[in-house]
């Protein structure tokens, strides 16, 4: 995999990679909520649950409590835990799994498979990743880098 540049903006996407399924539960996270609000418990999330595997050993009801300040606990809980069973399943389709809208599948698109595709995504903080990394990749190849 390769390591997509860093930009200016730190989304939090560029910190979770490489992890792929991080980075999906992060776009679940940050549905519907402030990036403020949802990095306030993603750290900890991640600390308290390292991999999908421990992930599903987690009892819902203390995922619920722990996720309950970024709203509908009850829904990115059942979400959380179906995405995560899909993800370790076999899928051909970032979009086939569970929560994992347009904006989760651009930003699997983009920072798990490093490809930019053709139009900016419709997320504003993507949006402004996508137009300073095609900028920067027409920089490097007229420079020939």
């Amino acid at each position: 995999m390769l390591l997509p540049p860093r930009s200016p903006f730190g989304l939090i996407q560029e910190d979770l990679w490489p992890d792929q399924w991080k980075i999906l539960v992060s776009c679940i996270m940050l549905n519907c909520t402030t990036r403020k609000s949802a990095e306030k418990i993603m750290l900890p999330f991640f600390e308290k649950w390292k991999s999908p595997n421990e992930f599903l050993k987690a009892d819902p009801l203390e995922v619920k409590e722990f996720i309950k300040r970024i709203g509908f606990a009850d829904k990115r809980t059942k979400i959380l835990f179906s995405m995560t069973r899909a993800y370790l399943e076999n899928w051909n389709d970032v979009r086939d799994l569970p929560g994992i809208g347009e904006y989760g599948f651009r930003a699997w698109e983009i920072f798990c498979k490093n490809y930019l595709g053709s139009s900016p995504p419709k997320d504003h903080a993507l949006t402004k990743y996508w137009h300073w990394r095609v900028r920067n990749d027409q920089k490097k190849n007229a420079n020939g880098s």
